[in-house]
């Protein structure tokens, strides 16, 4: 096929919107920003379609119609590749885009969405690269815990399979984003929510401003009709379950543009690395916000009245909540490492309990002779302690509540705070 002019894609443009007022460029990604949700300038970059799919193959046709054919004034795109990301059961759906049908009059799908694209004048060659290979529909893998082989995931049902599918849709984003020459474009649409939640979560982790997330939006009744696959398609009227035929030329299928915040750049300058898994990264983010949070704080420990003041608010502590916090509040000053659970702080805190004791000698009615720093400690008191005093902190709203999200958590025991910004007396 001769190649499509520039005159002939503004035809297909103003064709596909009905309004005319579509800038097309065949090497644009035409996407809409993260942030403001304006459209992407154009550039040559390869423009990679990203999917999750699950037990409904036609949201890839679905989604691929509707970039073609926009409805709300963006150019039109027809992405350069496109990655399908689903489970074994998802790839064996997949498959049928391949198969010949006699409702298409003997075409497949993803061939009769091809020819009908390349019959408008809109730019398919050296397009839409898509097969049946590992590097097109790409299956969700974990290792097996017992023999420590990898294997395909079937579906997730487990925590483990959640766990698993996270860290491979983290890989396949981070993979592309890391490419400058390419742009992403996202759908979660398919697969189960799971998956599109964990989908969104890794754009906002790493995606980059100029890429873009998308959810296709399929008129009733043509959202999951079996033969039905895109507005365009050959064969006549569809039927559905009940014997009703329906025309496609009258679905109406046209895209979301999902905002998300790119957290990319602040996690680069600050970690200054990659981190691994996905559970990794979202704790390291986490904890980026809660020391940005946390600088405008002013902290001041006063060990004679057991009094914790945050920018100028006082907030009386039991002798059992002012341990806890002195203890974890001289690491932070000392800028030791966080504990990664309550048990292992046990045996220093303990130590720190009986230093704070014999201080109580010098001084019988200080805090430090209470009852409840007698015994040794476990982990349900130090819980108990910090359960408290983050209770106090929100009762006390203000600035003093954003200190409770720096309190040690699942999997960190710490005060979460820099050094600098803790003063005790």
């Amino acid at each position: 096929m001769k190649a499509a002019s520039q005159k002939d894609l503004k035809q297909a443009g103003r064709k596909a919107t009905g309004d005319g007022t579509s800038s097309v460029n065949p090497g644009t990604a035409a996407v809409e920003m993260s942030g403001g949700m304006e459209p992407a300038e154009p550039d040559d970059r390869e423009v990679v379609l990203l999917a999750v799919t699950g037990m409904s193959p036609a949201v890839l046709t679905e989604t691929i119609w509707a970039l073609a054919h926009p409805v709300d004034g963006s150019p039109l795109v027809v992405p350069h590749r496109v990655i399908a990301v689903t489970t074994a059961e998802g790839k064996r759906m997949l498959s049928r885009l391949f198969e010949p049908s006699d409702a298409l009059g003997g075409a497949a799908p993803w061939e009769a969405l091809r020819t009908a694209l390349e019959h408008e004048g809109l730019p398919v060659a050296d397009r839409l690269r898509f097969g049946r290979t590992g590097d097109d529909i790409r299956v969700i893998t974990r290792v097996d815990p017992t023999r420590q082989e990898s294997e395909e995931l079937a579906d997730i049902r487990t925590g483990a399979d959640n766990e698993a599918a996270a860290n491979f849709l983290l890989d396949q984003v981070r993979g592309l984003v890391e490419n400058p020459d390419t742009r992403l474009i996202v759908s979660i649409a398919g697969g189960r929510k799971t998956m599109s939640a964990l989908l969104y979560a890794c754009m906002t982790l790493v995606g980059r401003e100029t890429d873009a997330l998308t959810h296709v939006l399929v008129s009733e009744p043509y959202e999951g009709l079996p033969g039905f696959w895109f507005p365009g398609q050959p064969g006549g009227p569809v039927m559905d379950p009940s014997g009703v035929r329906h025309d496609p030329a009258r679905a109406r299928v046209e895209l979301a543009w999902v905002p998300f915040v790119s957290l990319r750049q602040f996690l680069v300058k600050e970690l200054g690395r990659k981190p691994g898994t996905f559970t990794r990264l979202v704790e390291l983010c986490r904890r980026q916000i809660r020391r940005r949070s946390a600088e405008d704080l002013k902290l001041t420990l006063d060990t004679q009245r057991s009094e914790l003041e945050v920018n100028g608010v006082r907030i009386n502590l039991a002798p059992a909540e002012m341990l806890m916090f002195l203890f974890l509040a001289l690491r932070a000053k000392r800028n030791e490492p966080a504990f990664p659970s309550y048990k292992d702080a046990l045996d220093e805190l303990n130590a720190f309990r009986e230093e704070q004791r014999e201080l109580a000698r010098e001084h019988p009615v200080s805090w430090r002779g209470a009852g409840s720093l007698q015994g040794v400690w476990d982990e349900h008191d130090l819980a108990r302690a910090v359960a408290s005093v983050r209770q106090k902190l929100r009762d006390a709203g203000g600035d003093a509540s954003v200190l409770s999200d720096c309190l040690p958590s699942k999997g960190r025991c710490s005060l979460d705070v820099p050094g600098s910004l803790i003063y005790v007396r």
